[in-house]
């Protein structure tokens, strides 16, 4: 139980965290997604390396 009440901005602005992070987690997945669609293609090869040893 908390001693004192949280004030009305403390709300606001963990709910728009909140938000802010859902958008975040989302953009992180998105670039997992289609990196791994890309990698998992049949057409991908890795690039060759010149001046290899």
């Amino acid at each position: 139980m908390s001693l004192r009440k949280e004030h009305e901005l403390h709300n606001r602005r963990k709910g728009r965290n909140f938000g802010v992070g859902l958008l975040l987690a989302g953009f992180v997945v998105l670039v997992l997604a289609l990196t791994m669609v890309k990698v998992t293609s049949a057409g991908f090869t890795f690039p060759e390396i010149e001046g290899g040893e």
